[in-house]
């Protein structure tokens, strides 16, 4: 049966997504601090996961949501890498913290926003973060949560393919581009969450459920939105500062917008060649 999300205050649109038993990520496991003080992560089995997330009131808690999302994130790219790219899809884990985290790429706290990183190949964020794009940046839609993820995953996949790896050589070799270069690693992983986006309904779980039974336009445009508000140079109006396109290291709203739109409208992940070499 579909279930749809929780309704008001600017969410919904991603109607009849399907859970029988929530089971196990596609990646073997998943992050989560359940405590509601302090800070901390705990990155172990499903089992407790699991436990809490089967039934009828499964999507009403946020991680339980996530949990799908990247579900279909990583079933997505598990057939997209090989199909697209001849390469094999390494499935990453995500890490939930509250506050603070340490990661094999130095410490981190929830005021970096979500992150990925490369050098223990998992995903972080702090639930939190999704309050302070509605709250703060006007990002209020349901799908700016599954956006977010499946950029984050995005950088999974260039990590997979050598991209991120490259991309920091060049920045090494011209650090005069070091931004410019930033720019289009991080637009070529919203142009790999508008693929993703494109191929959502036919992802499945580990037991061949179904986890999106459709994805509205109005899910979509909330992708979009969020892209929006996340540009470089909304940010920086937003925060009283002059646009500065030196400073940029993700992308205007106009080029946000751009890449992910692309991605979506394609469906192909090979697309999605910011950096002009194809």
């Amino acid at each position: 049966m579909g279930i749809p999300l929780p309704g008001g205050g600017g969410r919904g649109g991603i109607v009849g997504i399907i859970i029988a038993v929530l089971v196990a990520l596609v990646g073997g496991g998943f992050g989560l601090n359940a405590a509601t003080g302090g800070g901390g992560s705990e990155q172990g089995d499903n089992t407790s996961l699991d436990q809490k997330c089967s039934g009828d009131q499964a999507l009403q808690e946020l991680d339980c949501r996530n949990t799908l999302y990247v579900n279909s994130i990583q079933a997505y790219w598990r057939k997209a890498l090989p199909e697209s790219f001849g390469d094999q899809y390494t499935p990453s884990k995500t890490v939930f913290f509250s506050q603070a985290v340490n990661t094999g790429c130095g410490n981190a706290d929830s005021g970096v926003g979500p992150f990925y990183c490369p050098a223990d190949d998992l995903v972080y964020i702090d639930l939190s973060f999704y309050k302070l794009l509605a709250d703060q940046l006007g990002a209020e839609g349901e799908f700016a949560q599954p956006y977010v993820l499946a950029h984050e995953y995005g950088h999974h996949v260039q990590d997979l393919l050598g991209t991120e790896a490259q991309m920091r050589r060049q920045q090494q070799r011209d650090p005069n581009n070091a931004n410019a270069l930033s720019v289009k690693l991080e637009l070529q992983a919203d142009c790999y969450a508008g693929a993703w986006a494109k191929n959502a309904t036919g992802t499945a779980d580990a037991d061949g459920q179904k986890i999106f039974k459709s994805i509205t336009e109005q899910d979509i445009q909330q992708a979009i939105d969020t892209a929006e508000k996340i540009g470089d140079d909304a940010i920086q109006k937003r925060s009283g500062r002059p646009v500065n396109p030196d400073e940029f290291t993700h992308g205007t709203s106009e080029q946000r917008k751009q890449w992910f739109t692309k991605g979506y409208s394609t469906g192909d992940p090979k697309s999605c060649d910011t950096f002009g070499n194809g």
